[in-house]
């Protein structure tokens, strides 16, 4: 069985990757294979990334409050590339009432503060494992 392959990515102008980081070693630790993409990404650099990485999801990590531009522009821009397969998901300070909309937007999930790395790593095996074994 193929790997699953995950983004993770911090977009705009946030400059707080601390949480990224221990997502995107906690994915790696359980055997996902991990591209970080770094501080101040655009969402066209993130897509870009991820199609040229052949990514199974991108994680981003937002805590600058521009959570419902950015997640937006990377949907439309996956549309627009016709990558709309990759599954986007996301954590940082994002209040509850906007998670609702995120979700009809078509982002798969949000993780807020405090979650566990143990539920994330759970939630991308659980939602992205079975398109893997599809692909491979």
């Amino acid at each position: 069985m193929a790997k699953i392959r995950v983004i993770v990515a911090k977009a705009g102008l946030d400059g707080h990757d601390r949480g990224a980081k221990v997502v995107a070693r906690a994915l790696r630790d359980a055997g996902i294979e991990v591209i970080y993409t770094g501080l101040h990404q655009t969402p066209e650099q993130i897509v870009a990334a991820a199609i040229q990485e052949d990514v199974d999801a991108i994680g981003l990590s937002i805590l600058s409050g521009a959570h419902m531009t950015l997640f937006r522009r990377v949907l439309d821009l996956l549309r627009e590339r016709d990558a709309a397969d990759i599954v986007v998901f996301g954590g940082g300070i994002i209040p509850d009432e906007d998670i609702g909309e995120l979700d009809r937007m078509g982002v798969a999930k949000i993780f807020t503060p405090g979650a566990p790395t143990t539920d994330i790593v759970a939630w991308v095996r659980a939602n992205l494992g079975h398109e893997v074994a599809e692909r491979a």
